[in-house]
């Protein structure tokens, strides 16, 4: 957690874990106060105005969004970095989530990754939302200021209560029209990379070409490449290594097999091929791996 204390303001950052921070503001003073945070393009902001009035600038203070109590914005441009701006009325508070896009699709499937717009038109594409805060919302963004346990508690509760402020925000009721995610578009081509996935696992000793695996689950190449990386974060053929060596370290873990047949296990015709890839993933040959257990 980091602090930064601008007389008596509040302006809090804690990181609830890798690539997901969330930023309390408070303004204590009788005048309008300004606090900043760098962000890079490849995080989606959510901003929260828990009290009074504060005002988000983009592009030099050229654009300006109005935050007004009980009003959220969610923001994400993945064409340019979008610093954070926030001007605060006195006695404003403001709670900020900044959260990676791809810790951001993990809260909605298993399969953890970039779910981004996988069509052409779509690749790239900005987000943007507004919305009024309901009361169960409002409730838990003044839980997370004013907590009131143990100071040796705070992370564990921020944590737990930021994860709540998550699935209320995105919570979709019979009444309104709120997507669970505002990236799964295309849900048939998401489930076509999925298979792909399960493809070359399944054939991970012999696996198809990109060309085959492309006309396997009926996607043009170039879809199947991006679709796969934004995903999963890697290509096609370094998800399956990665994958192999995880396998290879399981199998070597039991003890049952050697590191000829671990290596032919996973597909390598030389045992010397595989013990080279095995440490460059692991550090560590696959001898001194056993012998480590």
């Amino acid at each position: 957690m980091k602090d930064n204390n601008v007389g008596k303001n509040i302006i809090q950052e804690n990181r609830i874990e890798e690539g997901f921070y969330l930023l309390k503001f408070e303004n204590t003073e009788d005048k309008v106060i300004h606090a900043s945070r760098e962000v890079d393009k490849s995080f989606l902001q959510l901003h929260f105005c828990v009290k009074n009035r504060a005002g988000l600038s983009f592009n030099g203070g050229h654009y300006v969004l109005d935050l007004p109590e009980n009003k959220s914005y969610l923001l994400y441009n993945p064409q340019q970095d979008l610093p954070i701006h926030l001007d605060m009325d006195p006695g404003a508070k403001v709670i900020s989530l900044l959260i990676s896009i791809e810790k951001f699709h993990t809260f909605f499937t298993q399969e953890a990754g970039l779910i981004h717009f996988l069509s052409g038109e779509n690749q790239g594409k900005k987000c943007y939302r507004d919305k009024e805060l309901n009361p169960n919302e409002m409730m838990v963004l003044n839980q997370i200021f004013h907590f009131g346990l143990h100071s040796s508690l705070e992370k564990l509760y921020s944590r737990g209560k930021v994860y709540e402020l998550v699935s209320l925000y995105f919570h979709k009721s019979d009444n309104d029209g709120i997507q669970n995610c505002p990236f799964l578009e295309d849900e048939a081509n998401v489930e076509k990379i999925q298979k792909a996935k399960q493809i070359i696992i399944e054939r991970m000793t012999e696996p198809p070409s990109l060309t085959e695996l492309a006309h396997q689950i009926n996607l043009p190449l170039q879809h199947l490449k991006d679709g796969f990386k934004q995903i999963y974060g890697e290509t096609v053929f370094a998800y399956l290594l990665n994958y192999k060596m995880e396998y290879a370290r399981k199998l070597l873990s039991t003890r049952k097999y050697n590191i000829s047949e671990v290596s032919f296990e996973v597909g390598y015709s030389t045992p010397s091929h595989f013990i080279a890839a095995f440490k460059k993933k692991f550090g560590a040959t696959p001898k001194r791996y056993m012998s480590s257990l």
